[in-house]
């Protein structure tokens, strides 16, 4: 049974940083790609970031380019979530995810595996 566990999140304040932690567990055969996500106050969940878990490749959303990283230990089977310059429009609960195709980056409508989620409050 393939669960994701995330941990991290708390109450910051702007300009302030946190670091999400997922780790992965019960893969038959472990994706090739995993990402995180957010879902706001009265926001529909939202892709934040994607990493190939192979060559390490990263991707972005906009709004957290420049200020997230998102990076792997395949030892540990966790997938982290740097989160530095932290502003109040950073509020949300946090998922990590992985497409039930495991040769597929997950995105905000395909079929994944989810998380729990982490809640991350920035107040100004």
């Amino acid at each position: 049974q393939v669960q994701l566990e995330e941990s991290g999140g708390g109450s910051v304040q702007a300009g302030g940083s946190l670091r999400l932690s997922c780790v992965a567990s019960g893969y038959t055969n472990a994706p090739v790609c995993m990402g995180w996500f957010r879902q706001g106050p009265g926001k529909e969940r939202g892709w934040v970031a994607s990493i190939v878990t192979g060559n390490r490749a990263t991707f972005y959303a906009d709004s957290v380019k420049g200020r997230f990283t998102i990076s792997q230990d395949n030892a540990k089977n966790t997938v982290y979530l740097q989160m530095n310059s932290l502003n109040p429009e950073d509020t949300a609960m946090y998922y990590c995810a992985t497409n039930h195709d495991k040769w597929s980056c997950p995105t905000a409508y395909s079929n994944n595996y989810w998380g729990q989620g982490t809640q991350v409050t920035v107040s100004s």
